[in-house]
């Protein structure tokens, strides 16, 4: 039971501390990652394919799955065009 790594410990061994070049790189990456995986799933449970998402949100096809694949910065403007015009629902955002 002393061999059990934390995911901390994990995520300091693999990209560094927190608020290293490396570490800070791999936080927004993931983050993107989860914001497209949002955006994955909610496009999912209203039936719409990319392309209709991306007509009612006024982008493209190819910027919604780059954004769903977490490989796009995504401007708050458009984030809010998606949820809101493209896929009907209300976006919150918190800070902690």
């Amino acid at each position: 039971m002393n061999n059990i790594t934390t995911l901390e410990q994990h995520l300091a061994n693999r990209y560094g501390a927190i608020g290293t070049e490396t570490r800070n790189a791999f936080e927004k990456n993931s983050k993107a990652f989860a914001i497209g995986e949002l955006i994955k799933e909610a496009r999912k449970q209203a039936n719409m394919t990319q392309t209709e998402l991306a007509e009612k949100a006024g982008t493209k096809k190819t910027y919604i799955s780059r954004i769903e694949n977490g490989q796009s910065d995504i401007q708050l403007t458009t984030l809010f065009r998606i949820i809101e015009n493209g896929l009907g629902k209300q976006l919150t955002l918190h800070i902690e």
